[in-house]
């Protein structure tokens, strides 16, 4: 699988303290960035599939905070240099803390696989608008959703 054309993947830091440790997510001026419009948590219990969406207008910036999240991202923009590619992300933790930036006009689709409930943070461009978002059902692209 290649990279696709308008998703970031950015590392981020975690800051060890006593008492309990600060997690990075996002500050103005980092990659893939573009405005805040509203923010806001999903939680996404292990194996469950939240299907396929794109969004017309909003950037998504994801970042999961607790367990593992696996992010499924397929380009079906005319014209776009990954147009066709579908590409797998793991974002979480323990090993893959960091911010997943997704673009819009991208389809992706979720699966917690951490154990127990997985929780992510979405920082979006814009506020919620249900009309600017197309939906699938989890086999819209093919992705074989079985192997964890």
């Amino acid at each position: 699988m290649g990279l696709i054309d308008g998703v970031v993947v950015t590392p981020l830091k975690v800051v060890h303290v006593a008492g309990g440790d600060v997690f990075h997510a996002v500050k103005k001026g980092d990659p893939g960035f573009v405005g805040f419009g509203e923010a806001y948590f999903s939680a996404i219990h292990h194996g469950v599939i939240k299907p396929w969406k794109r969004h017309r207008q909003m950037t998504l910036n994801l970042v999961v905070i607790t367990g593992l999240i696996r992010f499924v991202v397929h380009d079906d923009r005319v014209g776009s240099l990954s147009c066709g590619e579908t590409v797998e992300f793991r974002v979480g933790l323990p090993g893959a803390y960091g911010r997943l930036t997704i673009a819009p006009g991208l389809w992706m689709a979720f699966q917690g696989i951490g154990q127990g409930t997985n929780l992510l943070l979405n920082v979006a461009d814009i506020p919620h608008d249900p009309t600017e978002a197309d939906r699938g059902d989890e086999n819209k692209f093919a992705f074989d959703w079985s192997k964890i």
